[in-house]
């Protein structure tokens, strides 16, 4: 059995939440999670509640934009002939220029 953890707050997480995503919703929760720097813990709960998510800029943050606009990037180019943009990268791409514009100190 492994060992009683507290969070930062000192709270005890003893509950388990769990539910059920798409491939597509995962993948989307997966780059949302890599860009925020937090755990996936710590984003969803803070999705879920409400509250804000500030993005602390760190060398792991901005592997993953840069990992990510690279992807971005690909996927752009391929779709450059067929002129067919998904809702997802959309998405990705807004989500990319918001942390960047936070990294900056810009307003949104």
């Amino acid at each position: 059995m492994s060992a009683k953890n507290r969070d930062k707050y000192q709270r005890w997480r003893c509950h388990t939440i769990a539910f059920r995503m798409s491939p597509e919703e995962s993948r989307q929760l997966d780059i949302a999670v890599k860009l925020s720097g937090l755990t996936k813990q710590d984003y969803v709960c803070n999705r879920c509640l409400e509250r804000d998510v500030v993005v602390q800029g760190n060398p792991r943050v901005y592997k993953a934009l840069k990992e990510q606009l690279a992807e971005v990037l690909a996927e752009l180019r391929e779709l450059a002939t067929a002129c067919e943009i998904s809702p997802e990268l959309l998405e990705t791409i807004n989500l990319i220029t918001v942390t960047m514009k936070g990294m900056k100190g810009e307003s949104v």
